[in-house]
């Protein structure tokens, strides 16, 4: 199927953060794919609503609406992180307002695409408390997904997703490494010409860290991110406070244009 209009909602990943900066602008994986996509159709128009911070009903309810007044017969959906590393997480709850878009953008006539979550407790040991919420909300996924004839890409099931040159220093966004392995799994999923299964091959092996340079990378993390992204739980912010999608409308996408994408106001 050649897609003429696609829209991908989502969060941090999704606006692509971790391959680009504020300064410069994001790119990411949706733009990456969206690129592969206008390989195949040059007249593909392109719109990215994520923004920064949102969690899964903020997605549904700020960006569901705005997706489906642009008619799109491709929607990529990634929403649900930020749930997990929240307090009074709901995977049940979750689970539900992702099959509420998946409902409605196949009702439209879109084809969606979703995803399941890494064990975020192999990329951040501090966060191996959460790996039961990472299997549950999963295991939600794939059942809605099945449901509702939503295209998965399971990158739980794969081993190498959690190795750290996927992830940028923060651990909470991919690098560029990570967002472009990831596009490529979607055009895969999706069966664009040119896709294969190449994203999945693991990384070249790297010889495992010294205990004090462990130690030292686990204290610079602690210090450089954790501690203000939980002074920011604590003030009641986010990291996407006042921030609007840096793609709002449907325009084209110039292939072979490596620059990035503009910011999110």
């Amino acid at each position: 199927m050649i897609y003429s209009r696609y829209v991908a909602l989502g969060d941090s990943q999704t606006e692509g953060l971790g391959d680009g900066d504020d300064v410069r602008g994001h790119r990411g994986w949706a733009d990456r794919f969206a690129e592969q996509l206008a390989c195949a159709n040059p007249d593909l128009l392109y719109a990215n609503l994520a923004v920064r911070g949102r969690q899964a009903a903020q997605i549904r309810d700020e960006q569901l609406p705005a997706a489906l007044e642009l008619r799109p017969d491709l929607a990529t959906v990634m929403a649900g992180m930020n749930d997990i590393i929240r307090p009074g997480f709901d995977a049940a709850q979750v689970a539900a307002v992702l099959e509420d878009m998946f409902v409605a953008l196949t009702g439209a006539g879109a084809r969606v695409v979703t995803v399941t979550f890494p064990d975020i407790g192999a990329i951040a040991p501090l966060a191996r408390p959460l790996r039961p919420r990472v299997l549950d909300l999963n295991a939600r996924i794939r059942d809605a997904a099945a449901r509702h004839g939503v295209t998965l890409v399971d990158t739980f099931r794969l081993a190498y997703v959690t190795d750290a040159r996927m992830w940028s220093v923060d651990r909470l966004h991919a690098s560029p490494e990570g967002h472009a392995r990831f596009a490529a799994g979607v055009a895969h999923a999706l069966e664009l010409p040119g896709s294969d299964d190449t994203w999945t091959a693991p990384l070249p092996a790297l010889a495992a860290p010294s205990p004090w340079r462990a130690a030292a990378v686990e204290a610079r993390w602690l210090a450089t991110f954790l501690g203000p992204w939980l002074a920011r739980r604590l003030r009641g912010r986010s990291s996407g406070d006042g921030r609007t999608a840096k793609r709002p409308l449907l325009t084209p996408v110039i292939v072979g244009d490596q620059s990035i994408s503009g910011t999110s106001g």
